[in-house]
Protein backbone atom coordinates (compact mmCIF):
# COMPACT_ATOMS: atom_id res chain seq x y z
CA UNK A 1 0.00 0.00 0.00
CA UNK A 2 2.85 2.37 -0.84
CA UNK A 3 0.73 4.97 -2.62
CA UNK A 4 -1.85 5.04 0.16
CA UNK A 5 0.84 5.48 2.79
CA UNK A 6 2.49 8.33 0.90
CA UNK A 7 -0.94 9.95 0.57
CA UNK A 8 -1.35 9.79 4.35
CA UNK A 9 1.30 12.47 4.82
CA UNK A 10 0.23 14.84 2.04
CA UNK A 11 -1.17 17.46 4.42
CA UNK A 12 1.04 17.15 7.49
CA UNK A 13 3.08 20.17 8.62
CA UNK A 14 6.72 20.43 7.55
CA UNK A 15 9.03 18.56 9.88
CA UNK A 16 10.01 15.04 10.93
CA UNK A 17 8.04 11.88 10.21
CA UNK A 18 9.07 8.85 12.26
CA UNK A 19 9.28 5.62 10.28
CA UNK A 20 9.05 3.33 13.28
CA UNK A 21 9.68 0.16 11.26
CA UNK A 22 12.27 1.28 8.70
CA UNK A 23 13.12 -2.10 7.15
CA UNK A 24 14.19 -1.73 3.53
CA UNK A 25 13.40 1.99 3.62
CA UNK A 26 10.89 1.90 0.77
CA UNK A 27 8.23 3.91 2.58
CA UNK A 28 10.79 6.41 3.85
CA UNK A 29 12.29 6.97 0.39
CA UNK A 30 8.86 7.46 -1.20
CA UNK A 31 7.84 10.01 1.44
CA UNK A 32 11.11 11.92 1.10
CA UNK A 33 10.90 11.93 -2.71
CA UNK A 34 7.29 13.17 -2.66
CA UNK A 35 7.47 15.80 0.09
CA UNK A 36 10.59 18.03 0.15
CA UNK A 37 9.35 19.64 3.39
CA UNK A 38 9.60 16.37 5.34
CA UNK A 39 12.47 14.55 6.99
CA UNK A 40 12.53 10.93 8.16
CA UNK A 41 13.69 9.58 11.49
CA UNK A 42 13.89 5.83 11.07
CA UNK A 43 13.72 3.31 13.90
CA UNK A 44 14.47 -0.39 13.57
CA UNK A 45 15.95 -3.07 15.81
CA UNK A 46 17.24 -5.10 12.86
CA UNK A 47 20.89 -4.47 11.93
CA UNK A 48 20.02 -4.98 8.25
CA UNK A 49 17.76 -1.92 8.37
CA UNK A 50 20.65 0.23 9.58
CA UNK A 51 22.74 -1.06 6.67
CA UNK A 52 19.89 -0.29 4.25
CA UNK A 53 19.69 3.31 5.48
CA UNK A 54 23.44 3.81 5.10
CA UNK A 55 23.29 2.39 1.57
CA UNK A 56 20.38 4.68 0.68
CA UNK A 57 22.28 7.77 1.80
CA UNK A 58 25.41 6.65 -0.04
CA UNK A 59 23.46 6.11 -3.26
CA UNK A 60 21.49 9.36 -2.94
CA UNK A 61 23.44 12.27 -1.39
CA UNK A 62 20.26 14.39 -1.39
CA UNK A 63 19.08 12.31 1.60
CA UNK A 64 21.89 13.64 3.81
CA UNK A 65 20.32 15.85 6.44
CA UNK A 66 16.85 14.49 5.64
CA UNK A 67 17.24 10.87 6.77
CA UNK A 68 18.54 9.56 10.07
CA UNK A 69 18.11 6.20 11.77
CA UNK A 70 18.48 4.64 15.21
CA UNK A 71 18.76 0.92 16.04
CA UNK A 72 16.05 0.61 18.70
CA UNK A 73 12.63 -0.96 19.18
CA UNK A 74 9.84 1.44 18.37
CA UNK A 75 8.69 1.62 21.98
CA UNK A 76 11.95 3.55 22.59
CA UNK A 77 10.61 6.44 20.52
CA UNK A 78 10.32 8.77 23.50
CA UNK A 79 13.94 8.22 24.50
CA UNK A 80 15.12 8.86 20.93
CA UNK A 81 13.13 12.09 20.68
CA UNK A 82 14.58 13.27 23.98
CA UNK A 83 18.10 12.37 22.88
CA UNK A 84 17.67 14.40 19.68
CA UNK A 85 15.85 17.26 21.47
CA UNK A 86 12.81 16.80 19.20
CA UNK A 87 9.71 18.24 20.86
CA UNK A 88 7.16 17.43 18.14
CA UNK A 89 6.92 15.28 15.03
CA UNK A 90 4.85 15.72 11.89
CA UNK A 91 3.71 12.13 11.92
CA UNK A 92 4.60 8.49 12.40
CA UNK A 93 4.33 5.31 10.37
CA UNK A 94 4.18 1.77 11.74
CA UNK A 95 4.32 -1.07 9.20
CA UNK A 96 3.92 -4.11 11.44
CA UNK A 97 4.70 -6.75 8.84
CA UNK A 98 7.85 -8.81 8.51
CA UNK A 99 10.11 -7.53 5.73
CA UNK A 100 10.85 -9.65 2.68
CA UNK A 101 14.54 -10.18 3.56
CA UNK A 102 13.55 -11.47 6.99
CA UNK A 103 11.17 -13.99 5.42
CA UNK A 104 13.29 -14.91 2.43
CA UNK A 105 16.63 -15.41 4.18
CA UNK A 106 16.44 -18.91 5.65
CA UNK A 107 19.06 -18.16 8.30
CA UNK A 108 16.74 -15.66 9.99
CA UNK A 109 14.32 -18.48 10.82
CA UNK A 110 11.08 -16.61 10.10
CA UNK A 111 9.81 -18.72 7.22
CA UNK A 112 7.97 -22.02 7.17
CA UNK A 113 8.86 -22.31 3.47
CA UNK A 114 12.66 -22.28 3.90
CA UNK A 115 14.62 -24.56 6.20
CA UNK A 116 16.71 -22.73 8.73
CA UNK A 117 17.46 -22.33 12.44
CA UNK A 118 14.63 -21.57 14.84
CA UNK A 119 15.54 -17.92 15.34
CA UNK A 120 12.86 -15.30 14.45
CA UNK A 121 14.62 -12.52 16.37
CA UNK A 122 14.18 -9.13 14.74
CA UNK A 123 16.99 -7.89 16.96
CA UNK A 124 19.66 -10.56 16.95
CA UNK A 125 21.12 -9.09 20.14
CA UNK A 126 18.07 -10.45 21.98
CA UNK A 127 18.57 -13.43 24.25
CA UNK A 128 15.34 -15.34 23.48
CA UNK A 129 14.88 -17.05 20.11
CA UNK A 130 12.14 -19.20 18.62
CA UNK A 131 14.09 -22.28 19.67
CA UNK A 132 13.71 -21.23 23.31
CA UNK A 133 9.96 -20.73 22.95
CA UNK A 134 9.37 -23.95 21.02
CA UNK A 135 11.57 -26.17 23.19
CA UNK A 136 11.11 -24.77 26.70
CA UNK A 137 7.56 -23.41 27.12
CA UNK A 138 5.05 -25.53 29.00
CA UNK A 139 2.37 -27.05 26.78
CA UNK A 140 -0.42 -24.86 28.22
CA UNK A 141 1.65 -21.69 27.75
CA UNK A 142 2.52 -22.67 24.21
CA UNK A 143 -1.12 -23.40 23.36
CA UNK A 144 -2.22 -20.08 24.86
CA UNK A 145 0.26 -17.97 22.90
CA UNK A 146 -0.58 -19.75 19.63
CA UNK A 147 -4.28 -19.14 20.22
CA UNK A 148 -3.86 -15.55 21.42
CA UNK A 149 -1.27 -14.35 18.92
CA UNK A 150 -2.69 -16.04 15.85
CA UNK A 151 -6.34 -17.03 16.48
CA UNK A 152 -5.32 -20.61 15.70
CA UNK A 153 -8.26 -22.91 16.47
CA UNK A 154 -6.02 -25.99 16.65
CA UNK A 155 -3.60 -24.34 19.10
CA UNK A 156 -3.86 -27.06 21.74
CA UNK A 157 -3.30 -29.89 19.27
CA UNK A 158 -0.32 -28.08 17.80
CA UNK A 159 1.21 -27.37 21.21
CA UNK A 160 0.78 -31.00 22.24
CA UNK A 161 2.50 -32.19 19.05
CA UNK A 162 5.38 -29.74 19.46
CA UNK A 163 6.04 -30.85 23.04
CA UNK A 164 5.89 -34.53 22.03
CA UNK A 165 8.43 -33.95 19.22
CA UNK A 166 11.05 -32.07 21.25
CA UNK A 167 13.75 -31.17 20.62
CA UNK A 168 12.52 -29.31 17.54
CA UNK A 169 15.62 -28.48 15.55
CA UNK A 170 14.70 -26.31 12.54
CA UNK A 171 11.95 -24.33 10.82
CA UNK A 172 11.30 -27.24 8.47
CA UNK A 173 10.96 -29.64 11.40
CA UNK A 174 8.57 -27.26 13.17
CA UNK A 175 6.45 -26.76 10.04
CA UNK A 176 6.14 -30.52 9.56
CA UNK A 177 4.99 -30.98 13.17
CA UNK A 178 2.36 -28.25 12.81
CA UNK A 179 1.03 -29.63 9.53
CA UNK A 180 0.72 -33.13 10.98
CA UNK A 181 -1.20 -31.76 13.99
CA UNK A 182 -3.90 -30.07 11.91
CA UNK A 183 -6.77 -32.22 10.56
CA UNK A 184 -6.48 -32.95 6.85
CA UNK A 185 -9.66 -31.06 5.79
CA UNK A 186 -8.41 -27.89 7.53
CA UNK A 187 -5.05 -28.06 5.77
CA UNK A 188 -6.70 -27.51 2.42
CA UNK A 189 -7.96 -24.00 3.18
CA UNK A 190 -6.50 -20.72 4.43
CA UNK A 191 -2.96 -20.93 3.07
CA UNK A 192 -0.05 -22.85 4.57
CA UNK A 193 -1.12 -24.69 7.75
CA UNK A 194 1.97 -23.48 9.65
CA UNK A 195 1.48 -19.79 8.86
CA UNK A 196 -0.47 -18.87 11.99
CA UNK A 197 1.73 -20.74 14.43
CA UNK A 198 4.94 -19.27 12.98
CA UNK A 199 3.34 -15.85 13.28
CA UNK A 200 2.38 -16.50 16.90
CA UNK A 201 5.88 -17.64 17.86
CA UNK A 202 7.48 -14.65 16.10
CA UNK A 203 5.20 -12.28 18.02
CA UNK A 204 6.17 -13.94 21.30
CA UNK A 205 9.91 -13.87 20.55
CA UNK A 206 9.83 -10.15 19.72
CA UNK A 207 7.14 -9.15 22.26
CA UNK A 208 5.38 -7.34 19.42
CA UNK A 209 1.94 -6.98 20.99
CA UNK A 210 3.34 -6.03 24.38
CA UNK A 211 5.17 -2.97 23.04
CA UNK A 212 2.68 -1.81 20.40
CA UNK A 213 0.13 0.00 22.57
CA UNK A 214 2.76 2.04 24.41
CA UNK A 215 4.53 2.95 21.16
CA UNK A 216 1.31 4.16 19.52
CA UNK A 217 0.45 6.30 22.53
CA UNK A 218 3.92 7.86 22.50
CA UNK A 219 3.58 8.61 18.79
CA UNK A 220 0.18 10.27 19.22
CA UNK A 221 1.48 12.33 22.14
CA UNK A 222 4.51 13.50 20.14
CA UNK A 223 2.61 14.37 16.96
CA UNK A 224 1.87 18.02 16.32
CA UNK A 225 -1.61 19.33 15.46
CA UNK A 226 -2.35 18.42 11.85
CA UNK A 227 0.18 15.59 11.90
CA UNK A 228 -0.81 11.99 11.31
CA UNK A 229 -0.12 8.51 12.69
CA UNK A 230 -0.56 5.66 10.19
CA UNK A 231 -0.43 1.95 11.01
CA UNK A 232 -0.37 -1.08 8.72
CA UNK A 233 -1.47 -4.24 10.53
CA UNK A 234 -1.43 -7.81 9.26
CA UNK A 235 -3.36 -9.85 11.80
CA UNK A 236 -6.23 -9.53 14.21
CA UNK A 237 -4.16 -9.14 17.40
CA UNK A 238 -2.37 -6.06 16.08
CA UNK A 239 -5.54 -4.72 14.55
CA UNK A 240 -7.44 -4.94 17.85
CA UNK A 241 -4.73 -2.99 19.67
CA UNK A 242 -4.57 -0.25 17.02
CA UNK A 243 -8.35 0.10 16.96
CA UNK A 244 -8.47 0.32 20.75
CA UNK A 245 -5.72 2.94 21.00
CA UNK A 246 -7.10 5.05 18.16
CA UNK A 247 -10.66 4.81 19.46
CA UNK A 248 -9.56 5.89 22.94
CA UNK A 249 -7.70 8.87 21.48
CA UNK A 250 -10.74 9.76 19.35
CA UNK A 251 -12.95 9.70 22.42
CA UNK A 252 -10.69 12.01 24.41
CA UNK A 253 -12.19 15.49 24.29
CA UNK A 254 -11.04 18.81 25.64
CA UNK A 255 -13.85 19.48 28.09
CA UNK A 256 -12.44 21.58 30.95
CA UNK A 257 -14.09 22.35 34.22
CA UNK A 258 -16.26 25.47 34.31
CA UNK A 259 -14.09 28.56 34.15
CA UNK A 260 -10.91 26.67 33.16
CA UNK A 261 -8.38 29.08 31.62
CA UNK A 262 -6.66 26.41 29.57
CA UNK A 263 -8.94 25.98 26.56
CA UNK A 264 -10.56 28.53 24.31
CA UNK A 265 -14.32 28.13 24.01
CA UNK A 266 -13.95 27.38 20.29
CA UNK A 267 -12.21 24.12 21.22
CA UNK A 268 -14.70 22.86 23.75
CA UNK A 269 -15.65 19.28 23.00
CA UNK A 270 -13.01 18.96 20.27
CA UNK A 271 -11.51 15.49 19.94
CA UNK A 272 -7.84 14.73 20.44
CA UNK A 273 -7.54 12.93 17.10
CA UNK A 274 -9.83 12.37 14.15
CA UNK A 275 -10.01 9.40 11.86
CA UNK A 276 -8.67 9.90 8.34
CA UNK A 277 -10.51 8.24 5.49
CA UNK A 278 -7.91 6.52 3.32
CA UNK A 279 -8.37 3.16 1.57
CA UNK A 280 -8.17 0.65 4.38
CA UNK A 281 -7.40 -2.44 2.28
CA UNK A 282 -4.90 -3.09 -0.53
CA UNK A 283 -6.28 -2.80 -4.06
CA UNK A 284 -7.32 -5.94 -5.90
CA UNK A 285 -4.30 -5.48 -8.16
CA UNK A 286 -1.89 -5.30 -5.23
CA UNK A 287 -3.45 -8.34 -3.57
CA UNK A 288 -3.13 -10.29 -6.81
CA UNK A 289 0.52 -9.33 -7.32
CA UNK A 290 1.64 -9.64 -3.70
CA UNK A 291 0.20 -12.44 -1.59
CA UNK A 292 1.67 -10.88 1.57
CA UNK A 293 -0.47 -7.77 1.07
CA UNK A 294 -3.78 -9.62 1.34
CA UNK A 295 -4.02 -9.34 5.11
CA UNK A 296 -2.84 -5.71 5.34
CA UNK A 297 -5.12 -3.13 7.01
CA UNK A 298 -4.31 0.58 7.07
CA UNK A 299 -5.56 2.88 9.84
CA UNK A 300 -4.79 6.59 10.11
CA UNK A 301 -5.56 9.31 12.64
CA UNK A 302 -4.81 13.03 12.54
CA UNK A 303 -3.90 15.02 15.63
CA UNK A 304 -6.59 17.57 16.39
CA UNK A 305 -5.53 18.91 19.80
CA UNK A 306 -2.11 19.55 21.23
CA UNK A 307 -3.19 18.62 24.75
CA UNK A 308 -6.21 17.36 26.59
CA UNK A 309 -6.99 18.92 29.98
CA UNK A 310 -9.93 18.11 32.20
Amino acid sequence: MLNEIVECFATVPAGIVVDATFGLGGHAKAILDTYPSLQILGLDQDADAITNAARMMQDDPSLHGRLSIRRVRFDSLNEVLQELSIKEISGALFDLGVSSPQLDVAERGFSYRHDGPLDMRMDQRSAVSAADVVNSYEENDLAELIATNADERFARRIARSIVAARPVTSTKHLAEIIVSAIPAPARRTGGHPAKRTFQAIRIEVNKELEILERALQIAIDATTVGGRVAVLTYHSGENRIVKRVFRAAENETNEPKVGSPYVHESQLGARRVRRVRIAQYPSDHEQASNRRAKSARLRVVEKALAEVRG
